[in-house]
């Protein structure tokens, strides 16, 4: 028999994220995987059991913790560098499976946010040709607009979802005036021009250290800088995002 995947949104770190669906899905998987990504991250395993003893109570012996591949950060072929991790990635997942489900059955892996959104859960499922089945999560997105009380888009309006690095190597791009950007490490905003730009910001969204600042990126830019380095020496790690608006106003 072939062991399932059950992909679970498990939103930004507040248990309270977790949806009805993704309760029962890890309730009834046969095993529930807890990747580990090194010391400086424990907290997010450790995240990650707290939200399943909320929901599954004494029942935890269906946790299964293994250490991640680390992605070799030298590799100047960013590309090259991220798929030779999945295939590590992989390889792994393949090992922790066969040993823990050899009968088959179906394992649980918990996602931040949601599995369709910038992140790679999905790509790295697909080279195991295994069933996979995917529970939506609330999204970093909307944690960040919710903190900050905010519509993401103007009426009418698109808006583009992008990255630190797309930001830094192309710049503000054409035709849309507000911007979400994830997955940077660090703080492209810095290359723009900062008039007529406004920032809402936003760090461990949903959980207990969370931070959010906003205002004009000339004013709040440094802030978010140094409320960045801050609380990177303080966690080890720091998981954030942030929306870039285009107003015009001098």
């Amino acid at each position: 028999m072939t062991a399932r995947l059950c992909l679970i949104g498990i939103g930004t770190g507040n248990p309270e994220h977790l949806t009805l669906e993704a309760v029962k899905a890890m309730r009834a998987a046969d095993v529930i995987l807890i990747p580990r990504k090194g010391a400086d991250k424990a907290d997010l395993a450790a995240l990650r059991q707290s939200i399943c003893a909320d929901v599954l109570g004494d029942d935890t012996a269906r946790l299964v913790a293994f250490d991640l591949p680390v992605r070799d950060a030298a590799n100047l072929d960013y590309r090259a560098g991220v798929e030779a991790w999945h295939d590590a990635i992989a390889a792994c997942w393949k090992q922790v499976l066969d040993s823990t489900l050899p009968q088959g059955g179906e394992a649980a892996l918990l996602v931040w946010g949601d599995p369709s959104l910038y992140d790679s859960t999905l790509r790295i499922a697909a080279r195991l040709g295994l069933k996979v089945r995917v529970v939506p999560g609330i999204t970093s997105i909307q944690a960040l607009t919710a903190a900050h009380g905010m519509v993401l888009n103007e009426i009418g309006a698109p808006f583009l979802v992008t990255t630190g690095r797309r930001l830094r190597e192309g710049g503000w791009p054409q035709g849309v005036e507000t911007l979400v950007v994830m997955l940077d490490g660090g703080c492209a905003f810095q290359t723009l021009a900062p008039k007529g730009v406004e920032i809402w910001w936003g760090a461990y969204l949903g959980m207990a250290a969370q931070i959010i600042l906003s205002g004009t990126l000339a004013e709040a830019g440094p802030e978010i800088i140094q409320a960045r380095k801050a609380a990177r020496a303080v966690h080890g790690w720091i998981m954030d995002i942030y929306i870039l608006r285009w107003t015009g106003a001098v």
